[in-house]
């Protein structure tokens, strides 16, 4: 152990590790949720940083020696090889400074180390003096859940692309495979499969326009505005370098807030965010009890697509298989919707110049946004692709279905037709046996109309 010094007095740090005294105090102090802050917001306040130092050094405000120090030691941070070394509680203080003192002591004393200093060397290179220079955790931890978050919705859209494709893929693959519509779960007029796919293709490219539109929200950033955004005691120039610096290293076109003080007060663009997402949740919620409602079955059910079969169904029935990605997507599902409504509920539980709530609106817009990237690279990999069309269910139940009936109806007339839907239930037959059977049209008529009713996909 080594011993470290504070406002608070003395205490011993682990002599092995990276961060200080300040995150020994919040490890003593919290242990509620049980589990660290996600590393995608710890990274994010790394970038931060650097583009803090930076933006410190052209200022003059920080010697070349040190930003370059504290710029290497965020390059080595966001390589992962200190991951270990942020341990702090997911539940603390409402700012998150208990996170954001164990990002500027790990870079300080790596920092330090760089210079020829030792961990805890404050002489060399301070965590608030230099590491945190012109900054505060109201302004920092903010702006790094818009960092992460538009991050990570970058990649949310590319999984989500990919599913897409997918589905559009099936949708021309299955477009001349004719088969019942349902509405209230009871038949109703005919569709193809195709048609269906195509839909759920759509509905998805939809959500991703959604999340896209968010997004570009969260390029708005109120870092430099230190305690409450009105900038104070640092220079003017100080947050359009910061920018330009973040846009350097990431390539995004972030820009400065039009007002600081609201864009630290108000959270509404993460909960823009996390709507989204929950929307994009429903969908893939609906999405997929509907291939599970279709795979139904086999035998016994609608059973008119078949989904790959990616682990025994059954710990007792053998051979049995289960719709187990699709379940595995619905709960996923479920749990965005729960991380959106705590989310939504913190954002409007700031007070006055601060909303005290965020580091769990981070941390729950962080994880639903990397559970729906692996969702939706989850069901397009072991789903989506290997599904099959049942082509000859999907044309018995399609002959079979009572929706046949209107299509009959404007060639044949209402009273006809029900008294045809009458006679089916009574004897059994389908509705195309009837037709035939009582020459009421030809075969050719009949699939002629039937073609009409799918356009020229069938």
């Amino acid at each position: 152990m080594r011993i470290e010094k504070d406002t608070m007095g003395e205490k011993r740090v682990p002599e092995n590790a990276w961060y200080g005294i300040h995150t020994a105090r919040s490890l003593e102090n919290f242990n509620v949720a049980g589990e660290a802050m996600p590393l995608a917001i710890v990274h994010a306040i790394v970038r931060l940083k650097a583009a803090c130092a930076a933006a410190n050094e052209q200022l003059g405000l920080l010697d070349q020696r040190r930003s370059q120090a504290i710029r290497g030691a965020c390059a080595a941070i966001l390589t992962g090889v200190h991951d270990d070394q942020f341990p702090i509680d997911l539940f603390q203080a409402g700012s998150g400074t208990s996170t954001q003192m164990n990002v500027n002591e790990v870079i300080a004393n790596l920092a330090a180390v760089q210079l020829g200093g030792k961990p805890g060397d404050r002489q060399t290179i301070h965590p608030n003096d230099h590491v945190n220079k012109g900054q505060s955790t109201n302004n920092v931890f903010p702006s790094a859940i818009r960092l992460a978050g538009i991050l990570l919705s970058r990649r949310l859209e590319g999984s989500l692309a990919g599913l897409m494709a997918s589905f559009g893929r099936k949708a021309g693959q299955f477009a001349a495979v004719a088969k019942s519509g349902r509405t209230h779960l009871q038949d109703a007029v005919p569709v193809t499969l195709g048609q269906e796919f195509g839909a759920y293709a759509r509905a998805l490219e939809k959500a991703s326009a959604r999340v896209a539109a968010a997004g570009a929200n969260l390029l708005e950033i109120g870092i430099g505005g230190n305690a409450v955004g009105t900038g104070i005691n640092t220079k003017a120039d100080f947050r359009f370098r910061i920018v330009e610096a973040l846009k350097d290293s990431t390539g995004l076109a972030f820009h400065a807030a039009e007002n600081g003080l609201e864009i630290t007060q108000f959270m509404t663009d993460m909960g823009q965010m996390s709507a989204a997402l929950r929307l994009l949740a429903l969908d893939l919620l609906k999405i997929a009890n509907d291939l599970r409602l279709l795979a139904s079955g086999p035998n016994t059910g609608i059973g008119e697509i078949r989904m790959p079969a990616v682990e025994p169904g059954s710990s007792i029935m053998p051979g049995k298989i289960n719709p187990s990605i699709c379940e595995a997507a619905n709960m996923a599902c479920i749990q965005v919707v729960g991380y959106d409504a705590a989310v939504s509920m913190a954002c409007g539980l700031g007070q006055l110049e601060l909303n005290t709530h965020m580091p769990l609106i981070g941390a729950n817009l962080v994880k639903s946004l990397e559970l729906l990237i692996r969702t939706c690279t989850m069901l397009d990999e072991k789903c989506v692709r290997g599904i099959a069309a049942n082509v000859e269910r999907c044309r018995h139940n399609f002959e079979s279905s009572a929706g046949l009936a209107t299509l009959l109806n404007p060639a044949l007339g209402y009273d006809r037709v029900a008294a045809l839907v009458k006679e089916g239930l009574a004897s059994g037959k389908n509705l195309k046996t009837l037709v035939l059977e009582q020459n009421l049209m030809s075969a050719t008529q009949l699939e002629a109309l039937l073609a009409r009713a799918f356009g020229p996909n069938l």
